[in-house]
């Protein structure tokens, strides 16, 4: 279906606000059940998306200062190929006003493509939802926790697909505790796997043990979701780290090690030596994580990091979880 510019419509603009999430990991990497992937993660307030979009005869991405050309780019192509595939017959002007860190493991991917397909879908009246905004922008391949966080925001747990799925189905989704905080571990120097370099590492590892995938899904099921639902965070963590610790191996080769980037694993380290009870990477990396029953923890913690380790490469943002989904203002 077309549709043409109206400029003097009743929606003038569209700010749209989402944020970076947290991947976990895989539990059935095997897929022998006709399902394969399935995921666990958490969104988080920081670092995030704001952009605004107002109806324009042509398409115009602009940005704050602070935002790279590259995110620029990124957000004008995504911005193109939805207004083809959805057949407008008009443009956009588009100003990025906060970004997620590219290739880092947070969905900034996602997180852009839905803010931007969603939108266009208000300003030209499409009455889209995620999923189908998600199809449009070849988003949610493999997990779904990105466009889960994007509608709910929370811990979120997902079946993973069939062949002929495109979305993997939200099977959970729970508060996460309000007080607990996440440490995100970045380095800078180092992008993640990505694009065609993902397709490729997918298609090279091995087949995945079905003894060890049923034996993860046996830690998400009866540990992970009950330990958060009791706000138990030792319990929890040690579920993640059997996640981390398998799914990080299988990568390995892949990208290099457990985690992707050297840095980063030594902080890792670091942090399990202090005790630390949940830790690990987010997605392919190379940030990592680690998670505190409250912020003091967190910031004592960062402290004994930041003497430790001196490196410039790497940054540091202590966070909490987002508890609900990506908030689009009309005006």
């Amino acid at each position: 279906m077309h549709k043409s510019v109206n400029m003097k419509g009743t929606i003038s603009s569209v700010t749209v606000n989402s944020s970076a999430r947290l991947h976990m990991g895989f539990f059935d990497l095997h897929g022998g059940l006709g399902r394969k992937f399935g995921s666990i993660g958490v969104s988080l307030v920081a670092p995030n998306i704001e952009l605004t979009a107002a109806p324009f005869e042509k398409l115009i991405v602009t940005s704050e200062e602070a935002v790279p050309a590259t995110a620029v780019e990124r957000a004008s192509k995504i911005a193109q190929q939805f207004i083809a595939k959805a057949n407008i017959n008009a443009g956009l002007r588009l100003n990025i006003r906060q970004h997620i860190p590219e290739h880092t493991g947070l969905g900034s991917g996602t997180q852009l493509a839905l803010a931007i397909g969603s939108a266009i879908s208000r300003l030209y009246d499409l009455n889209l939802n995620t999923a189908q905004i998600s199809a449009l922008t070849g988003r949610g391949g493999r997990s779904g926790i990105g466009i889960a966080a994007f509608d709910h925001g929370g811990l979120l747990v997902d079946g993973g697909r069939t062949l002929e799925s495109s979305i993997p189905p939200l099977l959970a989704r729970y508060d996460f505790p309000e007080d607990w905080r996440i440490l995100l571990i970045i380095d800078t120097n180092c992008p993640g796997i990505h694009g065609e370099n993902e397709l490729e590492a997918f298609k090279k590892l091995p087949e995945f043990s079905e003894n060890l995938a049923a034996h993860l899904c046996r830690h998400v099921l009866m540990q992970a979701m009950p330990a958060l639902v009791e706000r138990d965070l030792t319990a929890f963590g040690k579920s993640i780290q059997v996640l981390q610790s398998h799914v990080g191996d299988y990568f390995a080769p892949a990208q290099g090690g457990r985690y992707a980037s050297s840095k980063v694993a030594s902080v890792l380290q670091h942090i399990e030596r202090a005790g630390v009870a949940c830790f690990g990477q987010s997605s392919w990396g190379p940030t990592g994580f680690a998670v505190f029953e409250n912020l003091e923890d967190a910031e004592k913690c960062l402290q004994q990091l930041k003497l430790t380790f001196s490196d410039t490469s790497l940054g540091w943002l202590i966070c909490s979880a987002r508890n609900q989904g990506a908030s689009i203002k009309l005006s």
